[in-house]
């Protein structure tokens, strides 16, 4: 069973900004690109829990605001040669409104 969360439209995130969503488990920082394109990830970096949600985004990338890691919007992955992961979450975009799931994620 999936646990789709609505969390706003497009629109209510600027380009290359993010806001994020409280859940019970943890907050989660939703990214929109220049391209549009729309990802989610746990609002922890993974070298010492710094606010991804306040870093920069850049191309399919967000820099960790406290010691400047690259983490992939796509995986989580930190960009080497740092090393880590934080969790990722599906995104799905339908007329505009943004669903992340949850489930198992955090």
């Amino acid at each position: 069973m999936s646990n789709w969360v609505e969390v706003g439209t497009v629109e209510e995130i600027p380009k290359l900004g993010s806001r994020v969503l409280q859940t019970p488990d943890g907050d989660v920082a939703i990214f929109r690109t220049a391209d549009d394109a729309i990802f989610a990830l746990r609002d922890s970096c993974p070298h010492k829990q710094g606010p991804l949600s306040q870093g920069i985004v850049h191309g399919h990338t967000v820099t960790c605001p406290l010691h400047n890691w690259k983490i992939s919007l796509e995986s989580g992955e930190a960009q080497g040669p740092d090393e880590g992961c934080t969790g990722s979450y599906a995104v799905q975009v339908n007329d505009g409104r943004i669903q992340v799931e949850l489930k198992g994620k955090l």
